[in-house]
């Protein structure tokens, strides 16, 4: 025995130079990589080890003193029994595992050759065991000393033998023990016959050291058996940048306690502060620098114009009397308001008047010039006064335009004759609102000439027949001895054919025929004079009748046919009161809310036919006082102004919920006189399906329409965000109501012209309600939305429209009836884009050729065949409005019919579009990319942390699966699945089947 102690420090000495390199690499290994946490190390130890032997009455295990490489005193424990098999354990004390679940068993030892023994039962191996348990509790007799419940780790050979004579060296084994639990675990060493020596046993586990990378601090991590992620924080003055959903980086520390890779969710330096010169600290910005947003960019120089006044600024701040937009970006050149325009000159032709002018010698640095012109009247031509100036009124009128003119001219007409005005005119750009000093003008005062004829007063008809109507009226009376030289009247049918186009007819008196009309039909007539300064203002319109068929005749045949008329009333007066009396009987028992045949249905009057379009919003809208309207927040925005959420009170009613339409600052006449006239056309409509106007403001700023408030919004974005969450009954009842809702507007002889899914907007009761009357005023304006494409001069919603609008522009109950179809196929499908990604030309050019929409998921086969019979090519061949809602009705009342799936081909002759099925997994090159392709991205933060962080993963997914992510909605989960599904059944991409 004392000669394998001596064996053992020999070989130690001679291995020294060895040792000291292992140990010198794994110093630095554990420096730049790793840490090392010691549970255990027999080399420390000053005292008895006091491990426990078996057996216990004839121990072999002797623990004795020796000197390390360094001549310290160590503990050691050494056995030979190389003639007895029989097993000799040696436990050591237990050890705490910690938080760790994988630790290292360093043996240092050194091993007898047998052959140098020369005995039989001589091995040249031991066994480790390991014992897992939650506390201290090992006694000499338990656990049993076997391998069952001991746990075998490893047979350990030695490399290094001792013989006589021989080199000294000793073995070094590196173990590792894995998925530790419970607290911690007791050490055995098992021999059978050999010879060796334990010189030193060392514990530890490893973890990965404190880190700061990428603008991330990571702590001291732990790993478990699976790497993990550690959470970080980023460093100061660093953030997340947007679009990372403000999660914490995270980086992976492997099992080994090495940082694996890079950090995700990584940070980067606060707007005002940029990297360093490693990428673990942000240094702020320099006087005269900024950093507008987070990220990897560097400070750069303030533009012109601009200064920062502190170290590590967001923004510079602009110099006196330099200004930037609202909408201007940091970056910009700070500029100023722009000097007055300069030259201005007048022309006056009676009461109309040009000014043109030059444009300012300063623009302010920016390109965005306009004008104003600002119109005051003085008073009269009255000998020796000098009348104050005030605001022009609304008659005088201005072209283009009186507010945000581009170019150097305007045309200022409706003056009155004989008055001063002042015109002035000032020079804006971008920064005018902004500036606190008023816009720099310009001003000329002009006086208008001679007086026109007033509006002509007393219009009457004087005779009538079935094609003509004689019209009279007053003469007006003119100042300053002028005389009427002619008049000029003008008509139009009120309603039906026609309608709004006005016919002109010229008289030198003040009667005039006018002929070429069609019989029972009511007619629009107005009238104007002219004198030597032009024509006045046109009459109010007075509404005449031609008469029925046969009312031209003589008066004598008129008599005959009323006496003949009198003595047949006379057998048939008791008739009609049976008649009558049996009528109001069948009516008295009938429901009131019925439909009644012989009702007179309302016929809707377009507000453009009105010369003056704030007497159709009095005529239509409700005048509401500003003072009982509450805005508190805003929902969106309009075409021309922000929508905002409301309450109105109105005393002596109950306070309620109110969506608000404003009309932006900055306004012309036309875009007031288009903005009001959509309350016109609303105010018109009484219908539970219809959009309800609860009135306007006119009288203050801003001017705003106020409907009833729908809560969820519009229905495409609705069934976008439920998708899946109704039943195919509920999908038919919101139909239903919009179809009754497009009934009643039909009935009215409205067209709506642009109806689709993103114009329904829903209650909290899932009542459907058609809104947005005003596509007929926009039809032939700009606009930046590629919902609205332009087709022959005008802006067209291609994929809601009949074939027949598009192309020669006739739009009528029919063309609404296509785009019902449509907006029937929003809603079965939960608001997918009707033709999905195909371009505009592309759904035009299938039309043509006679394809169209295959069927939602799901759904029934009697609805898409009604979707079918809008889509037909000839509108003759499309159902009314009337026939669509009897539809439904028997649809509701059998819901059995809605069970009825399509079966694999179509049965309409009609080609279908090939359906586009759920983008496969194939497609897509993560697990991110898929989910967005079928909009399921917002689920994309669950199924990574939940470790679905590869598509080969992601194919075995089952419903299980996505609750546990949080896929908790049945239409979702079923969107999921298809895509999966396709992955082994259909790989190519969607063609039209030609």
């Amino acid at each position: 025995m004392e000669a394998l102690r001596s064996s053992g420090r020999a070989s130690s000495s001679s291995s020294s130079s060895c040792c000291r390199l292992l140990l010198l690499l794994l110093l630095l290994r554990s420096c730049c990589w790793a840490e090392e946490e010691v549970l255990m190390n027999t080399k420390l130890e000053t005292s008895d080890l006091r491990w426990t032997s078996h057996p216990a009455d004839d121990p072999e295990w002797e623990e004795v003193s020796g000197l390390d490489d360094e001549s310290n005193s160590v503990r050691t424990y050494q056995i030979c029994t190389p003639n007895s098999p029989s097993s000799y354990w040696l436990r050591t004390r237990w050890i705490p595992r910690r938080a760790a679940t994988t630790l290292y068993v360093e043996i240092r030892f050194t091993m007898m050759e047998c052959s140098s023994l020369n005995q039989r039962h001589c091995k040249e191996t031991f066994n480790l065991y390991q014992y897992q348990c939650d506390s201290d509790e090992a006694t000499p007799t338990h656990p049993a000393w076997m391998e069952n419940p001991y746990v075998k780790v490893s047979t350990v050979a030695a490399d290094h033998l001792l013989r006589r004579g021989g080199e000294r060296r000793s073995n070094v084994k590196l173990l590792r023990l894995d998925s530790l639990r419970g607290g911690g675990l007791y050490l055995a060493f098992h021999s059978q016959g050999a010879c060796m020596a334990l010189l030193s046993v060392r514990v530890f586990y490893r973890k990965c050291p404190p880190l700061r990378r990428a603008f991330a601090s990571f702590p001291e991590t732990i790993p478990h058996s699976l790497v993990e992620q550690a959470q970080g924080v980023c460093v100061e003055n660093a953030v997340t940048p947007p679009g990372e959903q403000s999660q914490p980086p995270s980086m992976l520390c492997g099992e080994d306690g090495q940082w694996v890779g890079q950090p995700t969710s990584s940070c980067a330096c606060r707007p005002g502060y940029e990297a360093g010169d490693t990428d673990v600290r942000c240094r702020a910005c320099q006087s005269g620098q900024f950093k507008a947003g987070s990220g990897p960019a560097g400070c750069g120089p303030c533009p012109s114009n601009s200064n920062t006044l502190i170290p590590g600024s967001a923004y510079c701040l602009c110099r006196h009397g330099y200004h930037r937009a609202d909408s201007d970006p940091p970056h910009t050149t700070c500029t100023r308001p722009p000097s007055a325009p300069r030259s201005i000159i007048s022309q006056i032709n009676d009461t109309t008047v040009t000014l043109e002018w030059s444009e300012p010698l300063d623009r302010g640095g920016r390109s965005d010039l306009s004008y104003r012109l600002l119109c005051s009247s003085c008073g009269t031509l009255t000998k020796g006064a000098a009348g104050a100036c005030s605001p022009c009124d609304d008659r005088v009128l201005y072209q283009p335009s009186q507010l945000g003119l581009i170019q150097r001219r305007v045309v200022v007409w409706g003056l009155r004759p004989h008055t001063r005005y002042t015109f002035t005119i000032q020079s804006l750009n971008g920064v005018s609102a902004v500036s606190q000093s008023e816009p720099a003008s310009d001003r000329v005062n002009v006086t208008t000439s001679r007086d026109v004829p007033p509006p002509v007063s007393g219009l009457r008809r004087t005779a009538a027949s079935e094609s003509s109507l004689t019209v009279d009226w007053n003469v007006p009376v003119l100042p300053n001895q002028n005389q009427v030289l002619d008049y000029q009247l003008r008509y139009s049918p009120k309603d039906g054919e026609g309608a709004g186009q006005w016919q002109y007819v010229s008289s030198r008196s003040s009667s005039v025929v006018v002929s070429g009309l069609r019989r029972a039909q009511l007619y629009l007539v107005q009238v104007r004079a002219r004198s030597q300064a032009g024509y006045g203002s046109f009459s109010a319109a007075s509404s005449f009748n031609t008469l029925p068929e046969g009312g031209g005749h003589s008066h004598l045949v008129l008599t005959g046919v009323l006496v003949t008329m009198g003595i047949l009333l006379l057998v048939a007066v008791v008739i009609v009161a049976v008649f009558c009396y049996r009528r109001r009987r069948k009516e008295s028992e009938s429901d009131k809310g019925h439909y009644q045949m012989g009702q007179t249905i309302k016929v809707y009057i377009d507000p453009f036919t009105y010369e003056d379009p704030n007497e159709a919003v009095r005529e239509f809208a409700k005048e509401i006082d500003a003072s009982f309207v509450k805005i508190e927040e805003v929902i969106g925005a309009g075409e021309f102004g922000e929508v905002c959420r409301g309450r109105l009170r109105v005393p002596g009613r109950k306070e309620n919920y109110v969506a608000i339409k404003t009309l932006k600052g900055g306004y012309t006449d036309k875009q007031r006189r288009d903005f009001l006239s959509e309350a016109s056309i609303m105010g018109q409509f009484q219908h539970p399906n219809i959009i309800h106007l609860e009135g306007v403001i006119t009288t203050s700023c801003p001017v705003m329409i106020l409907t009833e408030f729908m809560e969820n919004g519009a229905l495409d974005s609705f069934l976008r965000m439920n998708d899946g969450q109704f039943t195919t009954i509920q999908l038919v009842g919101m139909l239903r109501g919009i179809a009754a809702g497009m009934k009643y507007l039909s009935d009215m002889s409205f067209v709506h012209r642009d109806l689709a899914a993103r114009n329904i907007l829903v209650n909290s009761n899932l009542v459907c309600k058609v809104s947005d009357f005003g596509l007929s005023r926009f039809l032939t304006e700009n606009s930046s939305d590629p919902t609205y494409t332009s087709s022959l001069g005008g802006k067209i919603p291609i994929r809601w429209t009949a074939p027949e609008a598009i192309a020669y522009r006739k739009f009528t109950s029919a063309s609404d009836a296509w785009s019902y179809g449509i907006v029937m196929w929003e809603v079965m499908s939960y608001g997918e884009r009707p033709y999905w990604d195909m371009s505009n030309q592309d759904v035009i050019n299938a039309i043509e050729q006679d394809y169209r929409l295959p069927p939602p998921p799901d759904c029934p086969a009697s609805l898409h065949s009604l979707m079918l019979d809008c889509w037909q090519k000839e509108r003759a061949n499309r159902p009314r409005f009337c026939d669509v809602v009897a539809s439904l009705d028997r649809l509701i009342r059998n819901p059995a019919s809605l069970k009825v799936m399509l079966a694999d081909g179509p049965s309409s002759s009609q080609p279908l579009l090939d359906q586009r099925p759920p983008p496969s997994l194939s497609a897509c090159g993560s697990v991110s990319e898929w989910l967005r392709a079928i909009k399921m991205e917002r689920y994309e933060q669950s199924f990574l942390q939940a470790g679905f962080t590869s598509l080969d993963i992601v194919s075995q997914i089952n419903t299980e699966d996505l609750l546990r992510v949080g896929v908790t909605l049945a239409g979702h989960q079923k969107k999921i699945l298809s895509s999966i599904q396709t992955l082994r059944i259909r790989k190519a991409p969607p063609t039209l089947l030609y």
